[in-house]
């Protein structure tokens, strides 16, 4: 893994000049504008806008060091802050801490044994639907700060005692909504130059100074980069670690998803497949590292990433400066950042919550009208929002397999009597006792008694030619019942032959016996081999 890790260096930096650097230079700087708001809302949502900062800076020089592709940038995301915000009430921040831990631990050791493709195995729409959860959790956990409510757990019930009473401070309230407004009328191509967040951010803040508005801010930015609340290697225990484990379980597969789905979406966009067991060891060994700084969770953010590509990067020094630049503005800046009002975070937030959404894809399961999507979508959606991402993605994973299984199930079984003039022959009499069942799909226990009601309600005495072309596979109890049937027929001295089936297919009858008991003069190539071979032992 090092060997092919230092391969990829080797490429990135290959005929690397000072044209380069400069164009590293200019997108670490863009990447650095848009993060630095993002940094501060996801940190100000989930647990301090400190902590948030701090992530960015960590994850942006150790994950973006070793990463599994240049354009990967990381840091805390919208995704991550909603699994915090219902484990810091619960864990404190200490618990985030060792969870965090954990799961750099278990992301490295997915790396080590090559788990990368594993994403793989998560349907879109689960994807897509742990997503549109996310964003709703986002979105409803910035009422407290949107409105300027001090007591709002974010509960239901004080939710309807909001609505009801509408307790909301004004002046965070229309702060909140300036900034929506800018970021949704905010013209595009100004935003490739200046980020309609940090321009919001930035007139919230002087709308403070300068009005001395009495409303919730984000307080003391330390300029340091290990405050005093982070993780010590004394707090470490294994009471503690059995504790949190279904918590870094949840770290470590939100983890792995969005950072492996973002270097999926860049790859396509720069044409430079990421190496999927590399970034999870980055991710591994920067998410170990990031507690000890005080920060919570990074993975690859996808919004960050995209400005980097569209910026120019042209190495893994974009992420870098990015967070070289992002460490110079909290050391510049701590004093001014002091000043933001949380409302405009919020504002930030929720228009991000909205914009995660996987609109396109929403469209395109909804328009076409596909159910078993629009299925899977819907008990990912609600489940995220009730429970947790891992019991959402389990149950997203099982709903999808067992649609898939009823789909599937759904076989074509049709009988017809036998048309001599197929075979160019006139021998009416010898077809008249015999029946083609075609069948079409798998048989296996959910669809194995559609053949049985076939097969009963034939006349009597009648034979039956059973065409197995369209069975791409059988399972155990539809070649029992096979065998059932073939009792049956031998008793009531009635013929059943089997015809087209694939290799794999013949395999199977093999293996259980059913062609030492029914002999190999009972298979045939097609249905029409056995109508000639029928004619001429009847000559």
């Amino acid at each position: 893994m090092i060997k092919q890790f230092l391969g990829i260096i080797n490429s990135e930096f290959k005929d690397y000049n000072r044209r380069k650097f400069l164009q590293d230079l200019m997108a670490g700087i863009t990447v650095a504008a848009v993060a630095l708001p993002l940094a501060l809302a996801f940190g100000v949502s989930s647990t301090t806008a400190a902590a948030g900062l701090i992530t960015a800076i960590v994850a942006g020089i150790i994950i973006s060091s070793l990463s599994g592709a240049f354009y990967q940038i990381s840091g805390p995301t919208g995704a991550m802050a909603a699994i915090l915000i219902s484990l810091i009430g619960k864990y404190g921040m200490n618990g985030i801490f060792i969870a965090n831990f954990m799961a750099g631990i278990f992301l490295l050791l997915a790396g080590i044994f090559r788990l990368g493709n594993l994403i793989s195995l998560i349907p879109s729409p689960v994807i897509t639907g742990f997503t549109s959860g996310i964003a709703i959790i986002i979105a409803s956990g910035q009422i407290k700060n949107f409105f300027g409510i001090e007591h709002f757990t974010g509960s239901f019930f004080d939710l309807m005692k909001f609505i009801s009473g509408l307790h909301i401070d004004y002046p965070s309230t229309i702060i909140g909504l300036l900034t929506i407004l800018l970021m949704i009328f905010y013209p595009k191509s100004w935003g490739k130059k200046f980020p309609a967040s940090l321009l919001a951010i930035l007139l919230s803040t002087l709308a403070v100074l300068v009005l001395k508005l009495d409303i919730p801010l984000v307080g003391k930015i330390p300029t340091t980069l290990i405050p005093q609340a982070h993780l010590r290697l004394t707090e470490l225990n294994l009471q503690d670690m059995k504790t949190l484990l279904i918590p870094a379980i949840s770290i470590t597969v939100l983890g792995m998803t969005e950072s492996l789905l973002c270097g999926a979406s860049a790859g396509r966009a720069t044409n430079h497949p990421m190496d999927n067991n590399q970034e999870l060891v980055a991710q591994g060994i920067g998410n170990i590292f990031i507690p000890f700084f005080g920060g919570i969770p990074a993975t690859a953010a996808i919004a960050r990433t995209s400005v980097a590509i569209k910026a120019g990067a042209q190495t893994r020094l974009t992420g870098i400066i990015h967070a070289l630049i992002l460490l110079l503005s909290m050391f510049l800046f701590a004093p001014f950042m002091t000043h933001i009002p949380l409302s405009a975070l919020a504002g930030v937030l929720i228009m991000t919550a909205v914009r995660m959404n996987e609109w396109e894809s929403i469209r395109f399961l909804f328009k076409n009208k596909l159910k078993s999507g629009i299925i899977e979508f819907f008990v990912t959606m609600i489940i995220t929002v009730i429970f947790d991402l891992s019991t959402a993605i389990l149950a997203g994973i099982i709903v999808g397999f067992l649609l898939f299984i009823v789909k599937i199930s759904q076989i074509e079984i049709n009988s017809s009597q036998i048309e001599p003039e197929r075979i160019s022959q006139n021998h009416h009499e010898v077809f008249t006792d015999w029946t083609v069942i075609y069948i079409s799909g798998p048989l296996f226990f959910l669809n194995s008694s559609k053949l049985k009601q076939a097969i009963d309600e034939l006349p009597a005495n009648t034979n039956v030619v059973l065409s197995l072309r369209g069975v791409p596979m059988i399972d155990v109890t539809s070649i029992k019942l096979l065998i059932d049937i073939y009792s049956i027929f031998h008793k009531e001295e009635r013929q059943i032959v089997f015809a087209s089936m694939n290799p794999k297919l013949k395999e199977s009858f093999k293996r259980t016996g059913l062609i030492s008991m029914v002999g190999e003069e009972a298979i045939y190539p097609s249905v029409n081999e056995f109508l000639l071979d029928l004619v001429d032992k009847n000559k």
